[in-house]
């Protein structure tokens, strides 16, 4: 009778166990999903000037990122220019090739650089790739097979291990190529068709990249080397990788790579709130998935009502996440009440994610305004006070613009209730976006 008894209390601890679990797990995630962000609020009014020493000291410190003075800076404007040009600098490669993607999808432009890579590694060349494991899901890793087998490395951002699931939601989105150390790229384009000549039916998508050669590059090999040591447990060094750096060039740069801290911070959401603050004169911001939190709108429109004029250009109807559009939709009510210029994108998908302030300042990267790039993923961007690289940009900017839509509160107002219901289920899982 007693073992009877003693079985039935262990069963009975069990089962707690296993419901306090349950109910733990269930919390976790209703946290995910549905938990406030993080607040951002500037302290007071930035009184320096935004393209003096003294804001860039401040902006330096405050998104832990070295002033690089001696970069140059090269826009390429969708697939055709930036693939072409990435793969002329893998071809070129000597001794090194890092590449890091959230999307390196099977295709014709992938199997183009699967190539050149297999060939260079042939030859001695290091080739190492860093590819998110849920990005890059539906990719088998076959398609690696002859690029391994020549001595390349690959190796998967935080992969389905059970080690992994307290970290699960955390990606990394960062695009980067690194050729010797001594040139870089950086922007919002994987390895993937829709990039190079449209997928499904789908013309290609609008994107930009950045080429970058000086002090800069051996930040982006940092960055690198961080998703690297992550992937597999190995801590990049020598001279094939962090080469001497030009004193040719010109520009202060800065390279911000972001990781979400333990309470939740940015790096790379303290810039773009700084950035958002200081501006005096105007606004453009280019992005594919736009979910701003209660304080980024704050900002914006706080921006407006201080005399600068803001613009915002996001995908049209070719967007390819459906939901996230509608949801993105919900908020252009109170910025477009306020005075913000929003536009949408009619020829394809816009993919870039560029912001402009005041013509001197550019930001290119991985970066979108939403919560997973503000709070969840790894992201790397490139800041520059540099109007002649804010010039560049701009041109791609107005061009865009003639091929938009803009958007008037009126037409917004008076939406039809069938595009209003899908904006409410997007509303849920915002976070998550």
């Amino acid at each position: 009778m007693l073992p009877l008894v003693a079985e039935s209390v262990v069963s009975t601890t069990f089962l707690i166990i296993a419901y306090g679990a349950i109910v733990i797990v269930s919390v976790l995630i209703l946290i995910a999903l549905f938990g406030p962000g993080l607040g951002y609020k500037v302290s007071a009014e930035i009184a320096c000037s935004i393209d003096s020493d003294e804001f860039l000291h401040m902006l330096e410190a405050l998104v832990d990122a070295k002033v690089n003075q001696h970069t140059q800076l090269t826009i390429f404007t969708n697939g055709k220019q930036f693939y072409e040009e990435e793969l002329n600098a893998i071809i070129a490669a000597k001794h090194s090739i890092n590449l890091e993607a959230y999307i390196f999808h099977e295709g014709e432009i992938a199997a183009r650089f699967v190539s050149q890579l297999t060939k260079q590694a042939r030859k001695g060349v290091k080739v190492n790739l860093v590819l998110d494991a849920m990005g890059n899901a539906r990719t088998p890793k076959s398609f690696f097979t002859k690029l391994e087998a020549a001595g390349g490395r690959v190796s998967w951002y935080n992969s389905s291990k059970w080690s992994k699931l307290p970290r699960f939601n955390n990606r990394t989105h960062r695009e980067l190529l690194i050729i010797d150390g001594q040139v870089g790229y950086i922007g919002g384009a994987g390895i993937a068709d829709q990039w190079w000549k449209g997928d499904k039916g789908q013309p290609a998508w609008r994107d930009t990249m950045v080429r970058v050669e000086g002090d800069a590059v051996v930040h982006l090999q940092a960055t690198f080397a961080e998703n690297w040591l992550e992937s597999c447990g190995e801590v990049l060094t020598g001279s094939e990788y962090f080469s001497s750096a030009h004193d040719n060039c010109e520009g202060a740069v800065l390279v911000v790579n972001s990781t979400p801290s333990v309470g939740g911070a940015t790096r790379s959401r303290i810039l773009f709130q700084i950035l958002l603050a200081s501006a005096r004169k105007s606004i453009q911001i280019t992005t594919p998935y736009f979910l701003p939190d209660e304080s980024i709108t704050k900002e914006l429109i706080a921006a407006v009502n201080r005399g600068v004029k803001v613009q915002i250009l996001l995908p049209g109807k070719k967007s390819d996440l459906w939901l996230t559009r509608k949801s993105s939709r919900m908020a252009y009510g109170s910025l477009l009440k306020a005075g913000v210029s929003i536009y949408e994108y009619q020829p394809s998908m816009i993919h870039a994610k560029v912001m402009l302030v005041d013509g001197v300042w550019g930001v290119v990267g991985s970066t979108n305004f939403d919560n997973r790039s503000f709070g969840l993923n790894d992201e790397v961007n490139l800041a520059a006070l540099d109007e002649n690289f804010c010039e560049r940009l701009e041109l791609d900017f107005k061009n865009d613009l003639t091929r938009s839509e803009c958007i008037t509160y009126e037409r917004w107002r008076h939406r039809s209730v069938l595009a209003r219901a899908p904006e409410l289920l997007g509303w849920v899982f915002q976070r998550e976006q």
